[in-house]
This record gives C-alpha cells, sequence and structure tokens, in this order.
C-alpha cells in the first residue's frame, strides 16, 4: 500500500481547462442531487496575515473523497510566495487509505476558473462579447481560461489591477496564449474596465465594494471570485439588489463568507434574495438567463467537491502515464 506523491510542476502538464471545466460541472450537478456529503469548510484565522482552511468531501455515486487545507495570505506576493498554497490527500472510502497525496495549489486555481466557466455557461448572456476583469492576479488567468473554453463570441478583454505592471502582465499573458483572439483594453480605473461590459469577473482580496452600481449596464454577468471569507465584497450592495438572479456555489458557505456576506449581515439583502445554487442550474432543476436585460450575479467560495473531482482527475492521468514517485506511509 503506497501512497502517490504529486507535486504541482507534475500536475500542471496532466490536465486541462477543458477537462476540469465537464469535471466541475457534474461535481456542481451532483451536489444539486444529494449524492454529496460536503461538510462546511473550517477556518483558522492568523489575524492580518490570513487564513487557513480545511475543506473535506466525499462523492457517494462515483466514490471520489479528498481532504483539502489550503491558505489565504495576500500578503504573500511581498515576500515571494503564493497567496494561496493548498495540499489535497485522496483517499479511497473503501478503506481510508490515503492513495494519494498532492500539491493542490495548481488544483486550487484551476477548478476555481472552471466554475466562472460553468457559471457563464448559464448566466450570462450568450452572445457576450466584453469580458472585464478586475484584479489581475493568478486567480484572474484562470478565470480568463475558462471563459476561453466555454465563452466563443469574446472578442474584447478589459483589464484594470490597482498594482503596477499587474495589468500589463495580464494581457501579456493572453496575448501570448490566445494570439488574435480578442482585443485587448489596459483599463485606467475600475469604472473604465466595467462600462458597458457584458461579463466583469472580480478577482480580489478587497473588503469593500470596488464596483458601483451607477457603473453596470442592464445584462451584466458577474463572477464574483475574490469575496471568500467572512468580511470580503467586492460589489456594490446596490448591484446584488438589481441582480434578476444571485446564484451562489453553496448556500451557507456563500452566507457566511461569499460576496453576499457583508449585505446580509447588514439587512441590505436577505438570504432569500438568493435565487439558488449553480449546482440547480447544472442539473436543470432552476433557469439559467432568461433574458438579455438580467443582471446576474456567481458568488463563488470554492467547493471541496470541486477540488475532489480535479484531484480523482490528475490522480488517474498520473496512473495512465506512469508519472509521480511513491511513499510508505501505513506501517
Amino acid at each position: 500500500m503506497q501512497t502517490l506523491l504529486l507535486p504541482d510542476r507534475v500536475i500542471r502538464d496532466l490536465i486541462s481547462m477543458g477537462e476540469v471545466i465537464d469535471a466541475v460541472e457534474n461535481a456542481f450537478r451532483e451536489k444539486a442531487l444529494g449524492r454529496v456529503q460536503m461538510p462546511a469548510k473550517t477556518y483558522l484565522f492568523y489575524g492580518d496575515f490570513g487564513d487557513l482552511r480545511v475543506m473535506p468531501c466525499y462523492m457517494q455515486t462515483s466514490k471520489i473523497s479528498s481532504v483539502k487545507i489550503v491558505n489565504s495570505h495576500p500578503g504573500n506576493r511581498e515576500k515571494g510566495f503564493p497567496t494561496v498554497m493548498a495540499t489535497i490527500i485522496l483517499v479511497d472510502p473503501e478503506t481510508g487509505f490515503q492513495k494519494a497525496i498532492m500539491g493542490g495549489t495548481w488544483l486550487t486555481g484551476i477548478r476555481t476558473g472552471a466554475a466562472g466557466a460553468v457559471a457563464a455557461k448559464y448566466l450570462a448572456k450568450k452572445n457576450s462579447r466584453t469580458v472585464a476583469f478586475i484584479g489581475a492576479g493568478a486567480q484572474a488567468r484562470m478565470q480568463l481560461m475558462g471563459l476561453m473554453e466555454v465563452m466563443s463570441s469574446l472578442d474584447e478583454v478589459r483589464v484594470f489591477d490597482v498594482r503596477k505592471g499587474a495589468g500589463e502582465s495580464f494581457l501579456s499573458f493572453f496575448e501570448e496564449k490566445y494570439p488574435g483572439r480578442c482585443s485587448t483594453v489596459l483599463a485606467g480605473s475600475a469604472r473604465e474596465a466595467v462600462k458597458d461590459a457584458d461579463i466583469v469577473v472580480t478577482t480580489t482580496p478587497s473588503r469593500k465594494p470596488i464596483i458601483m452600481s451607477d457603473w453596470v449596464s442592464e445584462g451584466t454577468h458577474f463572477n464574483c471570485i475574490g469575496a471568500d471569507a467572512p468580511g470580503k465584497e467586492e460589489l456594490d450592495p446596490m448591484i446584488l439588489k438589481r441582480a434578476s438572479k444571485i446564484v451562489v456555489d453553496d448556500v451557507e458557505q456563500a452566507v457566511h463568507g461569499g460576496e453576499i456576506n457583508v449585505p446580509i449581515k447588514l439587512g441590505i439583502i436577505r438570504r432569500e434574495d438568493i435565487y439558488g445554487e449553480l449546482g440547480e442550474l447544472a442539473a436543470g432543476l432552476k433557469k439559467g438567463r432568461e433574458s438579455d436585460e438580467e443582471i446576474t450575479v456567481f458568488t463563488s467560495t470554492g467547493l471541496a467537491v470541486q477540488d475532489a473531482v480535479a484531484a480523482d482527475l490528475a490522480y488517474r492521468k498520473a496512473l495512465e502515464k506512469g508519472v509521480g514517485s511513491y511513499i510508505d506511509l501505513i506501517g
């Protein structure tokens, strides 16, 4: 009984965004159909430094189970570390044996980008042409990769970031990966980026609104990715008031740590204003976008079930290709 070790650098070459989108969409669907055990995230808060989260999951139909530990330390950029680092343990449900231990940083990034893609598939206008990114870090790149898989109509990519050089680096990444696919705009402000955009993606660690309601046109879809812990928010709550559909990945997590957590605590919106979970749209239990005039919001907190399917995909690919190394943990 040996445990497979897979570092991030190996996993990067094993799985594609398209494969992860399919796996994550199925994971959301399974959750909506009641075939997933997924306790709420457990948090450790390290004051001003950041936090650590523990995320367990068991998918009953496919017999996939995992536990992830992941941090969020916004100040790590200045220290030369990633702001998010993770480790995932893949467990055999029949024996409890830890069949794989793998770097989870790349998996966390790609599965989050995949969730944004699934949300856009159901909630953005089918003919969406312009996408605006507020925040240009590693996760913005993952969101970009996900959208490019599902939104073939896009023809303009805009970006704004308060950090010098971040926006330029993001656009260089885009132009290298998708040469000639879309025109690009380095915006001078969040307002300039958002104006008349069909899709807006937010990936910042902000604890106060950075996008105002009066900047937002009818028909806009928001993928809110940055607000994934208590106290974080990126949107003016009036955008949520205007939205026809507020869709979350998980109601309990979103109420306590997603884009809606602060507005709910302040009584600006209510839990009852949540339209539904993304899995309900994927399973056909609820409708997605119904008109081009709707403002729609997806708030992502990140689910353990996303980690489980991404880790299982990487594990199976590693076995097929004979990569990774092994360690004796038991006995």
